[in-house]
């Protein structure tokens, strides 16, 4: 996953609303969002074994993205997509795998890091260094680079997603997301003087700066849009092929347990 917006405890009727874009290379190979014995929702990649985006009937979810640092590759030992599967399948709480998490982070890739349960969410990270800190009511985002990082796409997923929220439409029936994807498939480019620099140079900063990006070997491959209220999650995932065709949809809704009032 490489652009998050997350909206927490800020909307009459859903106490979380998120909405993700997955960028990887084409090749690797992936199953699409599905039921894992009925409690874990999510894609898989089959390389590695791990996700990017998981959903439990817990109320717990976990959302990873890559930390874009330079051009080395990475020699991690441990795949940062198993920190999805092992927190929401965990009977711990946020705050004790984070705490846990602490004594082997540098042993995974570089990764930020989301988890959250029917009543807290937290952000995660260990580059430049391990840190963990438990996220106000509001509306975050985040890339490549530190949560809530001004990058251009960052900022327009935060910003489709607040003013989503204040439409009356939102809170009543069957919401209508068609506009959170739009946004998600948004391929503009950002301005250079707007670029993040990681290390990589101009060219590829380019490439990788719109929300949707487009490629034959490298692109994005899901956008997913996850509601969850007192009653039920609603996971929607969108998937894309080379050069960003679309490829298939899959809608997924399953009860979750209610939070605790504030």
């Amino acid at each position: 996953m490489c652009l998050i917006a997350v909206a927490w405890k800020t909307h009459p009727r859903y106490r979380l609303a998120l909405i993700a874009n997955r960028d990887e290379f084409h090749a690797r190979q992936t199953l699409p969002a599905a039921a894992d014995a009925g409690q874990v929702f999510g894609g898989l990649d089959l390389e590695k074994g791990g996700s990017w985006l998981l959903a439990a009937a817990s109320g717990r979810l976990a959302a990873v993205t890559n930390v874009r640092a330079g051009r080395v590759p990475e020699s991690a030992m441990r795949s940062r997509g198993f920190l999805t599967r092992e927190f929401v399948t965990s009977g711990a709480s946020v705050e004790d795998q984070l705490e846990q998490l602490a004594t082997n982070a540098a042993e995974y890739g570089r990764f930020n890091l989301l988890l959250g349960s029917a009543d807290a969410l937290h952000y995660a990270s260990n580059h430049p260094h391990y840190r963990h800190s438990r996220l106000p009511p509001g509306v975050h985002a985040l890339s490549n680079g530190d949560l809530d990082a001004p990058w251009p796409k960052a900022e327009l997923a935060r910003q489709s997603l607040a003013d989503w929220l204040t439409r009356p439409t939102s809170a009543r029936g069957t919401p209508d997301v068609s506009s959170l994807f739009e946004a998600l498939a948004d391929r503009t480019p950002a301005a250079d003087d707007a670029l993040p620099d990681t290390g990589v140079g101009l060219e590829l900063e380019r490439f990788l700066s719109p929300p949707f990006i487009v490629g034959q070997d490298y692109g994005t491959r899901a956008s997913t849009v996850l509601l969850i209220d007192d009653e039920q999650a609603v996971f929607c995932e969108r998937r894309f092929g080379p050069g960003g065709t679309f490829e298939g949809e899959t809608q997924l809704r399953f009860p979750v347990p209610p939070s605790n009032p504030m």
